[in-house]
């Protein structure tokens, strides 16, 4: 505090060079009330080149609107109020920027995009809604100074009109008076009289005046809010939901929550304190009525204001945590709700509960045409009640439900190629929330992104099938749950690469190679080349109901069957750039015509879901491993093991791409006896 007591010391040009030190990025209040507490912190030991300090940093602005927002309520007095919303402003914003930087640091590390570009960006966006708010502030602002001068006006209208009743019940008593007495008095109180009532004449329609410029403030800060409001909700968070919807296909993960909580909660604060003004506007209409358009225009804007708000309180009631889109029945399972503006509206004071309903597609269609569904659902949850906890720390309220379970289903009647793993449910999330004292009380309701029932292992590859469409191709504001039968090849190119990422977890995805050869897998032709498919669609049916020719599985099952062999058993060799994987029999051959005797490549096998072959000059091809056998003997042992193995293709030396991963020699034998051996011939 030393240096701050010092500060506050300086006069004329150096009094004004720390001043401009001090703006809205950091406002020299807080420096101020915080002068103490900013200089017992050890600020120099962060090293802000230094990505891996970002938590440090985090933590000590986290402490630092900690200390605003205790600072902020424990002021009194008039002057304590006035400082109190100050300082409690200055908590708020710091919270959005921290969210905000903290997402975009996020965003940043998962995208292939610039990130300078991409900070700029987002920045703008950010920066636009903030000025949107700082004018929704001063418009409050200005409001609740007009509100009160027009109730300061309007007290003393009804003090000078009491006093005019006072006058006339004078003038009326004089009817009892001797008649000079009257006339020495009648003409005095005539004339205040008169002056008091045209004074009241004017001054009807002064506050008559104020009334409606009132009114129309309030209407263009409600278009204003109405504006914002479309923003945050209608984009910003409808593209949350579509990024939380392409990670369940292994997009990056959703983030920047905390900052779509902390516009929703300044959209709820400003919305509340708009309705508070309309409520006081209204009740002094009521206290004075005068004749004219005011009280329809009180009403319209209390209708608006009612209807802004419940659209805030439905719209923000989210699924944090989606459910697994392949629900097998009988197996535990949690998802987390959110309503991110509980905090702001005191939901928490009277903490709601949350039930969840699995229901078919038919009956979320109905349900969002508000037909009578009551009571109808496809199946029965167990441990599906959860009440909302208020987390004070992070200011959010949510119900975590921890220990679900599907115990049971009930399937519509389906026609044609339809199986179960094509059928789609949802779990509907349902509660009811009381806002401002039981003032206005809201049903909500929000669906999970579609699941896919299973109640055997053996589903979960057709049933991600589905779920994997669903996800990739699903147009925002959709009817349950309607996707395209058919999609351009580059689009379902895009979902298996993201796909393919996420499970191998690798930052090697699929090449234009290897997209070719997919495409000729799935089309069944050897000549399509790049220029071919890129106008080609491929149809539900293709992708995985009909089988490919010759073979007993559909296109994505042979897909899958490699994602989940890579996975388990050859994702270093993979990311290593050992695997060149999707190459047919014959371009094998071709490749390794040219090479020398033991030149040998690793492809994917054509006739075997998940398996993966060695073909090497001179022999061509060995039967294909599974991961039945690499659970006996990794695919380096094996290399390792055959000897006529001796350049992985085009000219790279076996032993320098596999030896890391060579199972150690075994030791000599221990008590007299030899341990076995299994090796790979061939």
């Amino acid at each position: 505090m030393a240096v701050w007591i010092q500060a506050q010391q300086l006069q004329g040009d150096a009094l004004h060079q720390m001043q401009s030190l001090y703006g809205q990025h950091f406002p020299i209040e807080v420096r101020h009330y915080l002068s103490q507490w900013l200089e017992g912190q050890l600020w120099d030991v962060i090293d802000l080149e230094n990505p891996q300090e970002e938590f440090k940093a985090k933590r000590l602005l986290d402490s630092l609107i900690q200390e605003l927002q205790n600072k902020a309520e424990h002021q009194v007095g008039e002057d304590g109020f006035l400082l109190k919303i100050k300082l409690g402003h200055y908590a708020s914003q710091a919270r959005m920027t921290a969210a905000l930087w903290s997402w975009l640091v996020r965003e940043a590390s998962n995208s292939s995009s610039p990130v300078g570009g991409m900070m700029d960006s987002m920045s703008q966006k950010y920066q636009q809604i903030n000025q949107a708010f700082e004018e929704l502030r001063l418009l409050t602002q200005d409001t609740e100074n007009d509100l009160r001068k027009l109730q300061h006006n309007q007290e003393y209208f009804i003090i000078q009109y009491q006093e005019s009743l006072r006058i006339q019940a004078q003038l009326t008593s004089l009817a009892t008076l001797p008649p000079a007495d009257r006339q020495l008095r009648e003409p005095t109180l005539l004339s205040k009289r008169a002056t008091v009532e045209a004074w009241l004449t004017r001054e009807a329609n002064t506050l008559q005046k104020y009334r409606l410029d009132l009114a129309e403030k309030h209407q263009k800060s409600l278009q204003l809010l109405r504006k914002q409001q479309t923003i945050i909700l209608d984009d910003e968070l409808i593209h949350w939901k579509r990024r939380q919807q392409l990670a369940g296909n292994g997009g990056p993960p959703e983030g920047g929550l905390d900052i779509l909580q902390s516009w929703c909660e300044k959209l709820a604060e400003t919305i509340w304190q708009n309705r508070q003004q309309i409520r006081r506007a209204e009740h002094l209409r009521q206290q004075l009525p005068i004749p004219g358009p005011i009280e329809e225009l009180l009403n319209d804007l209390n209708s608006t204001i009612t209807d802004i708000i419940s659209a805030l309180v439905t719209s923000t009631f989210i699924i944090e945590k989606q459910p697994p889109q392949v629900l097998k029945t009988q197996t535990k399972f949690v998802a987390t709700v959110r309503l991110l503006v509980g905090g702001k509206l005191n939901v928490h004071m009277n903490p709601p509960q949350v039930k969840a309903t699995i229901i078919s597609e038919q009956q979320a269609k109905a349900l969002l045409k508000n037909e009578n569904t009551r009571n109808d659902s496809s199946g029965e949850i167990l441990n599906n009640n959860c009440v909302m906890e208020y987390h004070q720390a992070t200011g959010t309220l949510s119900a975590n439900f921890r220990n679900m379970s599907l115990k049971r289903i009930k399937r519509s009647d389906r026609r044609g190629a339809e199986s179960v793993t094509e059928e789609k449910f949802t779990i509907l999330f349902e509660s009811q929330f009381s806002v401002g004292g039981n003032e206005l009380v809201f049903q909500v309701k929000t669906l999970s992104l579609p699941v896919v029932v299973i109640v055997h292992g053996s589903q979960d590859n057709n049933a991600t099938a589905t779920v994997l469409w669903d996800n990739a191709f699903a147009e925002p504001g959709r009817v349950p749950f309607i996707v395209p039968d058919k999609v351009l090849w580059p689009q379902l190119c895009e979902a298996l690469n993201m796909k393919y990422k996420a499970e191998v977890q690798s930052n090697r995805g699929l090449s234009e190679e290897n997209l070719v050869f997919l495409a000729q897998k799935a089309f069944s032709s050897s000549s399509i080349n790049p220029d071919d498919y890129r106008g080609m669609t491929m149809t539900w049916s293709q992708f995985n109901r009909e089988s490919l020719p010759g073979r007993n599985f559909t296109f994505w099952q042979w897909f899958d069957g490699v994602m989940e062999l890579t996975k388990k058993h050859l994702k270093p060799h993979w990311n290593d750039g050992a695997i060149l994987g999707f190459v047919n029999k014959q371009q094998a051959q071709d490749m390794l015509m040219s090479k020398p005797n033991g030149t040998f490549l690793l492809r994917f096998s054509d006739s075997e879901i998940g398996g993966i072959t060695i073909a090497w000059r001179m022999v061509w091809n060995l039967m294909p491993y599974t991961a039945k056998d690499f659970s006996i003997r990794s695919l380096a042992d094996r290399i390792s093991d055959l000897n006529h193995l001796l350049f992985l293709y085009p000219d790279r030396p076996k032993d320098e791409v596999f030896s890391k991963y060579y199972t150690p020699p075994l030791s000599k034998a221990v008590d007299g006896y030899v341990k076995p051996q299994i090796k790979q011939v061939g």
